[in-house]
């Protein structure tokens, strides 16, 4: 029988650090898979169930709304559950949701589908970010978080377009069968290699929704709803930028793309360190970088190889502020962080989608020059909430206490 079951998991235990870690770390790619795989395979998927490509686009929105709805409302009807026990019933739930997706024979059962699997997408990213701090020494909690948020970055860099790949050549029902396969293989890997978090009494329902609803803590998913914003406002129309300004031909934006995505995953792993290191220095020096590199974007657009070379910045500076802001939540809301801890990935998708409508209403009343403009306006207002939360916190460190 597997001894991680038999003991409780310290922050000490660093010889279960990197195997364990993994196991959410996959999880999280299969995640990531599940969130944007869909935006490569509309056309494949309207034409199977015929429906037009708009209609299909609601496949997307009606993920988004589900992890938004889903990751508070079941993190209130599981937050007693023991937290392995509960990333096991998750991965569960998503491997449903995918299998489902991959039989689907009608539009509205995909929609349904689609919503099952989001339902996890919050909470388990949420839980793991506790349980990843918790295998960890005190000092290293935020790197350990954004190494299982860097499954959601390598999902776009490798995963999406592989299985996209796999969807065109053999049918986009076979892209939710490879993640499903993909969730049962972190499924075994959490049921062999996550060890049994200790906990004392569980937080309860009315601790979870004070944590939340404490002051500092909606600041803060305030603060990342505003990175989020100001990232997916120029993510969304990137596109079009890279062809219509500086000139490239459809195919190398795939290339930019994938050279965006490596500098998002290295921007995650290094401010994963840098909070580790110091917390809210490193989050207002990052929101600043992000809105300095977001001016430049508006000068540099215009020339191919500098272009480049802002996007590539940009994807460090943007994903640099994930890990910290996830960190300090957990620091606010320690006496009871689950709902806080995963109702932040409902705050940022919320970002996400008025980025993106913010960046469409800029196009439309103005010019599509302006939008970095609009994301720099966004950073600039995230490094306000990160000052101001910084300024109101009283004691000079708090200390995360997963329970």
């Amino acid at each position: 029988m597997n001894s991680s079951k038999n003991k409780t998991a310290s922050p000490h235990q660093s010889d279960r650090f990197p195997l364990s870690l993994l196991c959410l770390t996959v999880g999280a790619f299969a995640i990531g898979m599940t969130e944007f795989i869909i935006m490569g395979l509309l056309p494949n998927v309207a034409a199977d169930l015929n429906v037009t490509i708009p209609q299909a686009g609601q496949l997307i929105t009606s993920y988004a709304l589900g992890v938004a709805v889903g990751a508070p409302v079941l993190t209130l009807f599981t937050h007693s559950i023991p937290k392995k026990k509960l990333l096991v019933l998750l991965m569960a739930i998503f491997i449903l949701g995918n299998a489902l997706s991959t039989i689907a024979p009608t539009y509205g059962l995909l929609i349904a589908a689609r919503i099952l699997t989001a339902f996890a997408h919050g909470t388990f990213l949420g839980v793991g970010s506790l349980i990843a701090a918790r295998l960890v020494r005190p000092e290293k909690r935020a790197g350990a978080v954004s190494m299982v948020l860097a499954g959601l970055t390598v999902a776009n860099i490798i995963g999406v377009p592989f299985g996209t790949f796999i969807g065109q050549q053999l049918g986009w029902r076979a892209s939710f069968g490879a993640i499903t396969i993909l969730g049962i293989v972190s499924l075994f890997g959490i049921i062999r290699f996550i060890p049994v978090i200790g906990q004392d009494k569980a937080s309860s329902l009315m601790q979870e929704v004070k944590g939340l609803f404490h002051p500092q803590v909606l600041l803060i998913l305030l603060t990342g709803a505003l990175g989020c914003g100001s990232l997916f406002s120029v993510f969304t129309y990137i596109t079009p930028m890279l062809e219509n300004l500086s000139g490239f031909a459809e195919h190398s934006v795939t290339w930019i793309l994938v050279l965006f995505g490596f500098g998002v995953t290295i921007g995650n792993i290094l401010g994963g360190k840098l909070a580790d290191w110091k917390l809210m220095p490193s989050l207002m020096v990052n929101f600043a970088l992000l809105a300095v590199i977001l001016s430049l974007l508006t000068v540099t657009i215009h020339h191919p190889v500098l272009a480049v070379i802002t996007v590539f910045c940009w994807g460090v500076a943007a994903f640099g502020i994930m890990p910290g802001i996830q960190l300090r939540i957990m620091n606010l809301a320690h006496e009871a962080p689950m709902l806080a801890a995963t109702s932040s990935h409902s705050a940022l998708n919320l970002g996400n989608a008025a980025g993106a409508y913010l960046g469409g209403l800029t196009i439309t009343y103005s010019e599509l020059t302006s939008v970095p403009w609009l994301s720099a306006v966004l950073a600039v207002l995230g490094l306000l909430g990160a000052m101001m939360s910084f300024r109101a916190d009283s004691k000079p460190s708090r200390q995360v206490a997963v329970r």
